[in-house]
């Protein structure tokens, strides 16, 4: 069955490791015939959540203007999966990508049933020790758990720092192979 995926990424470097694992992602995952709509975190302005509490009550799902509003917002409530794709900085998620995470907290303020949907996580860090992801995962996994979505894969490839060092390892074959758990 064909779904809608949504893919959140988090990294600036257009050529850089994750962003090699999503394009590898992505391109299975249509082959498939899934339809994704990718939103690269890094080019848009998000900011933070103000816990205002006031969200959808002007009609957007953030009260503030940011591009959560409409298009983001709009996919994730229609997807039928969601992937966040970042790399790890500073033993954690980038602020790029956090920013529409913690802008999630809008579907339940504003009652917004968005259980159900599968999950999905695509990570590296330079470091060798694949605990330096659990800065990445853990968060990812609570979100899913929170928003009671079911978490149907992870990819998590330490030991890359350089763009292209991801070619040196099986990650994109492993991002590619998580297409077929949706």
């Amino acid at each position: 069955m064909s779904k809608k995926i949504v893919i959140l990424t988090g990294s600036p470097r257009k050529k850089g490791n994750s962003i090699a694992m999503t394009n590898a992602f992505i391109k299975a995952a249509e082959a498939k015939g899934h339809t994704v709509t990718r939103f690269d975190t890094s080019d848009m302005d998000i900011g933070f959540c103000h816990a205002c509490e006031t969200c959808y009550k002007n009609g957007n799902a953030c009260s503030f203007e940011s591009d959560f509003n409409g298009a983001m917002a709009d996919a994730i409530l229609e997807a039928d999966a969601v992937v966040f794709s970042a790399p790890v900085y500073w033993y954690s998620i980038p602020a790029q990508l956090k920013g529409a995470i913690d802008k999630l907290f809008s579907f339940m303020i504003g009652g917004k049933d968005v259980s159900g949907k599968e999950c999905a996580l695509i990570t590296c860090c330079e470091e060798e020790d694949p605990t330096v992801m659990d800065g990445v995962r853990i968060p990812i996994a609570r979100t899913a758990a929170l928003l009671k979505w079911t978490m149907v894969g992870e990819v998590c490839i330490p030991g890359v720092l350089e763009a292209g060092a991801i070619d040196k390892t099986d990650g994109c074959a492993q991002a590619a192979a998580l297409a077929d758990k949706f």
